[in-house]
């Protein structure tokens, strides 16, 4: 057991490690090539672009919902992480020519999509021209008030409490009057009329009765 820990174990990791490095070697090699062949591409991409359209979308539509947020938000840890799905959808490129995908395919097979991120990037980029990314439209926040501003706001709040304050008195007044010309009409109803003084009869003498003539 310690003989394989000792001997073994560090043998196989080196070669492990030897493989790595010669295969991030020949990965830098292949973005180099791919970088000095960009001209080219980015030409062919221009003069074609109208064609690869119908086709480039039906494949955006059948690729994994992890291919399309990788197209549209390109980020290495998640490139290594789908680098299976990511090489499937290049291969689907490839079969179509599309401009840079028949290089970058190759090299995702030979050194696997992680290592290539450079080449995979620049064609899902020019992949992203065909679809439409829906902006989510900001609602503009509200101004803070002005110091001036404010004021204008208080003082003209003032007046409009003042206004409604003399209107409300006004509506007392008012209220008061007809109450008290209701009463002052109510009065004069219940007054008695003026007692008309009645002269007092004066009673005329009765005549005298004439006495008889003497004989």
């Amino acid at each position: 057991m310690g003989y394989w820990k000792t001997k073994v174990l560090p043998t196989i990791k080196k070669v492990f490690e030897n493989k790595t490095s010669v295969k991030k070697a020949a990965a830098a090699d292949a973005c180099k090539s791919f970088d000095e062949s960009k001209e080219s591409y980015d030409k062919e991409f221009e003069e074609k672009k109208a064609e690869y359209q119908v086709k480039v979308l039906e494949l955006y539509e059948a690729s994994s919902a992890e291919v399309k947020t990788l197209i549209k938000e390109r980020k290495e840890a998640a490139l290594k992480k789908y680098s299976a799905a990511v090489h499937k959808f290049l291969e689907e490129l490839a079969k179509i020519e599309f401009p840079g995908s028949k290089p970058v395919s190759e090299a995702s097979e030979k050194y696997g999509a992680a290592y290539v991120p450079g080449p995979v990037f620049y064609v899902f980029e020019k992949v992203s021209t065909y679809i439409v990314t829906e902006k989510k439209v900001e609602e503009p926040t509200p101004a803070e008030p002005t110091p001036a501003k404010a004021e204008e706001e208080t003082s003209s709040s003032k007046e409009k409490e003042i206004v409604i304050e003399e209107e409300k008195k006004e509506d007392v007044v008012e209220v008061k009057k007809e109450e008290e010309e209701v009463v002052a009409v109510e009065e004069k109803k219940e007054e008695p009329e003026a007692c008309v003084e009645e002269k007092p009869k004066v009673e005329e003498p009765a005549p005298a009765c004439e006495e008889p003539a003497k004989p």
